[in-house]
């Protein structure tokens, strides 16, 4: 398997290329902004062909680049129907200005094909299967994509903001719930197996077994301990 991935734009986004392997068809998840140039890149360097771009969830550092890599290669854009219209209205999903300088780098729109991302959805795509787990807390429409162990490959998890190495999404966005973010990482992570890779959303990866053990979060939810801590308040 070829999982290709890079740190976008002003938030740093990590924008996955992920394929069976070089030469092959491949799904692009979370292009944010200022992705373009790097997903381009990375299609080039490793000879692959998009069939689809599939979103964690809407906010603007994750879909940014969604309307021109989308019609650069004519595929669809999958994505929860509770997120779908951050697409169109970065602002108003954020409670805040994003700013005119900053707003003129971005693409505010949908692409031309979106498709609906439901929960416990598998999705078949470039010879590869994506399981859809709905993750509500960082946004309502917040979700995972699981892959299932494949030879060599341990099993992953393109977890978003839900998951990060030490920390979890934030929650104090509109559509955010910290309650809800304790339930997802309750009911999406916790069953997993501690081999898991974990490729999320921003800086670097991590395993659920890592996390299991240090991640305050996680452990707070493992012992049923409830709201021990209010989560982050800072980054996207």
């Amino acid at each position: 398997m070829l999982i290709a991935g890079f740190p976008a734009g002003a938030w740093e986004t990590n924008c996955y290329v992920v394929a069976p392997a070089a030469g092959e068809e491949c799904v692009i998840i979370d292009p944010g902004h200022q992705a373009t140039r790097g997903v381009e890149e990375t299609l080039k360097k490793h000879r692959l062909k998009p069939v689809a771009v599939v979103l964690t969830h809407g906010h603007i550092d994750h879909v940014a680049s969604v309307v021109p890599v989308c019609g650069a290669h004519d595929v669809p854009a999958w994505i929860h129907p509770e997120d779908r219209f951050m697409m169109s209205d970065p602002e108003k999903a954020l409670g805040r200005s994003l700013g005119a300088q900053l707003m003129g780098e971005l693409t505010v729109g949908e692409p031309s094909d979106v498709k609906e991302l439901t929960d416990g959805a598998k999705l078949a795509l470039a010879g590869m299967e994506l399981t859809v787990s709905h993750a509500p807390g960082h946004t309502k429409g917040s979700v995972t994509f699981g892959m299932p162990e494949a030879g060599d490959v341990p099993p992953l998890l393109f977890s978003g903001d839900l998951l990060f190495a030490g920390s979890i999404g934030r929650t104090d966005f509109p559509g955010g719930s910290h309650a809800d973010m304790l339930e997802s990482l309750a009911r999406v992570c916790l069953p997993l197996d501690d081999a898991t890779v974990v490729l999320p959303g921003h800086n670097e990866h991590t395993t659920i077994g890592r996390e299991r053990a240090t991640n305050p979060y996680l452990r707070q939810v493992a012992a049923g301990l409830g709201d021990g801590f209010t989560s982050p308040r800072r980054g996207m």
